[in-house]
């Protein structure tokens, strides 16, 4: 096979074209990346057993075109495994296999329940099937209904590609109609892993490549046919970073120098945050760019004020959806609603707080289950939600309350037909619910708290920071709650050492109520404090 020639430069991000309606295949984008030099002569050394990447590729209508193009460049011994998951009619025979087989060396098969998937291999998704994959091996589910009911099989393998490969995930959407795969854009982010999508002028088919590029979370956006060039620059590099698993940027003024250069440009400081998820992520984007050298990139982020901007959505962790995990909910609509409602009027208020709310998901979430239960149990409140987070393109992107179709994954089709509305591939959260919350941007570590809450929903986030930040974090939770109010944490979070304030409701799941007690005392050394009335309440700083 020919040597490419190098792409000096990433490709330049396009106007977005019409919309067009089809068939069945995928794709999805983000912001344009540098494209490195590809040696046919150099094949990757393939990591330990386990250790190895795979890559997941959505395809719809016009996916065959692009998956040959694709299979054309890429050269057989990359030490990568490829996973295909185009939509195919679910009564054909697929003849995929056999056609790609035209277009690569590698071994192509259909997809078999239990299969291992192995490097230097190609599976391909049959029809009828829901696959997933758990502990490296393929995981085939029969469809239950497969001519009816909205089907994502793209979103469902790389949300199961994500949890079980982690950082050695690979996503890549390319031509389709509709928006599945930008969950699965999302979830290979959120674990460390990396997302490629067609160029949408390239692709026949640009509704899954728009829905991808829209979450702002795509590494490269590229023709199918430069895709293998940057792919294995990319695998390469953290092919050699498990061979020398020392960090390149273990040196701690590297890394403060990074913070600094954000924290200029963007006003936040993620010092707080935990170093082994700090230097992941700078790590990720330094093999994005192919940057070695650490003081490279400080300049690369000094010059550039749009990666700045794509390190900082990095070490957000944006990790949402709708009704996250099930059981929690349930019990916050059987047990803890009305626990809170329990004395109150109806012409009382209940106030909730989800800090950290990224993109809406979390608190739309929580008030349609407390109107369920309001509805079902014949009372009546008023509701004040507020979501906060500290970026400001996710706060718009609540404020609107629209959300790709794809969202029919995790909420039910009574929940999709009751509290939403139907709107050119979209799907808009309908104005009651929407009027309960107020979106708004809040950094939680510096800025004042609401108060005199009913309930705070803060899941998932003081994972992400340092014992002190968290030490610090709980009390104000516990002081903005009323007494007997709940606090709702992530699965993996706990209170720490501050058991006096609260009392748990829920081990499993994370409900803690909040004791009469005062902590003015441990908060007092918050950025806030000093100039807030601590005896008062929050709401008229809001």
């Amino acid at each position: 096979m020919a040597k490419k020639k190098m792409v000096k430069k990433s490709v330049p991000r396009r106007r977005l074209s019409p919309r067009k309606t089809p068939k069945p295949f995928v794709a999805h984008q983000t912001l344009p990346k540098i494209a490195m030099p590809f040696e046919e002569s150099a094949p990757l050394e393939v990591p330990r057993k386990g250790q190895f990447p795979v890559v997941g590729i959505g395809a719809s209508a016009g996916g065959l075109e692009a998956f040959e193009e694709f299979f054309k460049s890429m050269p057989a011994s990359t030490g990568m495994a490829f996973v295909l998951v185009p939509h195919l009619d679910p009564t054909h025979t697929s003849m995929l296999p056999e056609l790609l087989k035209r277009y690569t060396t590698m071994e192509v098969d259909q997809a078999a329940d239990g299969m291992k998937v192995e490097p230097n291999c190609v599976y391909i998704i049959p029809p009828n099937k829901d696959m997933a994959i758990f502990h490296g091996t393929l995981q085939l589910t029969a469809l239950e209904r497969p001519s009816r009911g909205l089907r994502m099989p793209i979103d469902s393998f790389l949300r199961s590609l994500a949890d079980d490969q982690g950082e050695m995930a690979i996503c890549i959407i390319l031509s389709g109609s509709g928006s599945d795969g930008s969950m699965g854009v999302r979830a290979v982010h959120a674990a460390g892993g990396m997302t490629m999508v067609q160029e949408i002028s390239t692709a026949k088919y640009d509704g899954m490549p728009r829905s991808a590029v829209e979450t702002n979370l795509v590494d490269f956006i590229l023709p199918a046919s430069k895709m293998a060039e940057q792919l294995t620059a990319y695998v390469k590099k953290i092919s050699l970073k498990k061979v020398h698993p020392v960090s390149p940027i273990a040196a701690p003024s590297s890394v403060q120098k990074m913070l600094m250069v954000l924290r200029s440009q963007t006003g936040h400081d993620f010092s707080s945050y935990k170093k082994s998820t700090v230097l992941r992520r700078i790590e990720r984007r330094m093999n994005v760019h192919n940057i070695e050298d650490p003081g490279l990139y400080v300049r690369f982020l000094q010059e550039n004020k749009e990666e700045v901007r794509l390190l900082f959505k990095e070490l957000l962790i944006t990790v949402t959806s709708f009704f996250r995990d099930r059981e929690a909910f349930e019990i916050l609509k059987k047990r803890i609603w009305p626990r809170l409602l329990e004395g109150k009027s109806d012409e009382s208020t209940l106030r909730i707080w989800v800090p950290g709310c990224s993109t809406g998901e979390e608190a739309f979430s929580i008030g349609i289950t407390l109107r369920e239960y309001l509805s079902e149990a014949k009372r009546e409140c008023k509701v004040q939600i507020f979501g906060t987070d500290i970026d400001e393109d996710s706060i718009i992107k609540a404020r609107s309350g629209s959300f790709p179709d794809n969202i029919g994954i995790d909420v039910s089709q009574e929940r999709l037909r009751r509290f939403f509305t139907k709107e050119e591939g979209m799907y808009r959260v309908k104005k009651d619910i929407r009027e309960m919350i107020v979106f708004a941007v809040q950094n939680v570590i510096k800025d004042a708290p609401f108060t005199k809450l009913d309930l705070i929903s803060c899941r998932n986030f003081l994972i992400y920071v340092e014992p002190e930040l968290q030490n610090r974090l709980v009390p104000l939770f516990h002081y903005s709650l009323r007494p007997g109010g709940i606090l709702l944490l992530g699965s993996s979070e706990s209170t720490g050492r501050f058991s006096d304030l609260f009392t748990p409701l829920d081990k499993k799941w994370k409900f803690f109520e909040a004791k009469g007690v005062s902590s003015t005392q441990a908060i007092a050394a918050l950025p806030w404090a000093p100039e807030f009335n601590i005896r008062g309440g929050g709401e008229e700083e809001k």
